[in-house]
């Protein structure tokens, strides 16, 4: 019964949030046109080192890194672990930007997957289911269109694969690589905890495929990657560390777009 009332008083949290969250970004900085700054991060379902669910925490290590996009894996939208909260839309409420949120599979009587924060709207959202054996978890890409100023629409590709067999995250990225590595109509970045190190089979697949990792050398399992392509320049690359509010590190890419739109 306890933990029926803390649900819906969740539920009815999360609703409202999902309502101020389709909103105005506030008091966030305008970034430099032609500048996009992107941040992957793994939140751990938002549970930290420490044991504790604290979200202002949380949305605070994001805004000290004022990024313009955000990839986050492993969140959380009413699970029974983390009492029923929305994190998609409370982490977007209190970072100020707009949210969506993409299902990798059922978890705890809500879902768990990745999400994308965003200062621009959101003008488009699709969730890729990525393939995956028997007995393992599923996983997904989500997909957001956005149109950042003096960019033109860039589409933007936030995912977390699989951690127990690299046979599903070769298949995974070859997946990946058919979805993205030619798709028309604008830049694409793939971002996002890719469980694999540098030089592995699965990411050698899409590096083979015309990908370039930005975070390089400072790359471990959290990537940023963008096409050859697409003419961007890597301007700054920031690995935060950050032991306690999850296991992952905040990896943040600083790209400049250097041909027309």
């Amino acid at each position: 019964m306890r933990y029926t009332r803390r649900l819906i008083i969740s539920v009815i949290i999360g609703l409202a949030l999902t309502v101020l969250t389709g909103c105005q970004t506030g008091s966030v900085k305008p970034q430099t046109p032609g500048t996009l700054r992107v941040l992957t991060y793994n939140i751990h379902h938002g549970e930290a080192m420490d044991k504790k669910f604290d979200y202002e925490r949380l949305a605070k290590v994001i805004n000290d890194l004022s990024p313009d996009i955000v990839a986050l894996q492993e969140v959380d939208v009413g699970t029974e672990r983390a009492s029923g909260v929305d994190q998609a839309a409370l982490l977007g409420k209190l970072c100020r930007m707009h949210h969506t949120f993409g299902q990798a599979m059922p978890y705890q009587g809500g879902q768990y997957g990745e999400a994308v924060l965003s200062r621009f709207p959101i003008e488009k959202v699709l969730v890729h289911p990525l393939p995956y054996q028997f007995e393992q978890e599923p996983r997904a890409a989500l997909e957001v269109r956005i149109s950042p100023a003096g960019l033109g629409p860039v589409a933007f590709v936030g995912t977390h694969l699989c951690h127990q067999k690299v046979e599903n995250r070769l298949q995974q990225t070859q997946r990946l690589s058919y979805l993205f590595s030619k798709q028309e109509g604008g830049p694409v970045i793939l971002a996002g905890d890719f469980n694999a190190r540098p030089g592995s089979e699965p990411m050698k697949v899409l590096l083979d495929a015309g990908w370039t990792d930005a975070v390089a050398p400072h790359s471990v399992i959290d990537y940023v990657l963008v096409r050859s392509c697409d003419p961007w320049k890597v301007k700054e690359v920031s690995v935060v560390n950050e032991p306690i509010v999850s296991d992952h590190n905040p990896v943040l890419v600083v790209l400049q777009w250097q041909g027309g739109l």
